[in-house]
């Protein structure tokens, strides 16, 4: 999934003032700090899917059936491999 900078910038501004509730915790640290922490997290994870988008999309090529991509048994094998892939690098 790509993301512009504005919606990336738009969601750690939404996460930013979700923590900042009362009820929540207070921060540490100064606002743009952690705006900047939670825009590199947010591009970090975003990189890692899209890694594992086309390590599955290579794999699924590779089978001897050819699968008509946006089928329902390609949807469930691409599901499947891509969260497999996923456990492998500790981010399910």
């Amino acid at each position: 999934m790509v993301l512009s900078e504005e919606k990336i910038t738009h969601l750690s501004h939404l996460i930013l003032n979700h923590l900042k509730t009362p009820e929540r915790a207070r921060l540490k640290v100064e606002e743009p700090v952690v705006l900047r922490e939670i825009k590199r997290l947010l591009v970090d994870e975003l990189r890692v899917e899209s890694d594992v988008d086309v390590v599955v999309r290579r794999r699924l090529a590779t089978y001897s059936k050819p699968l008509a991509e946006g089928s329902a048994e390609w949807e469930t094998l691409y599901r499947k491999a891509f969260e497999e892939e996923m456990r492998k690098r500790k981010k399910v």
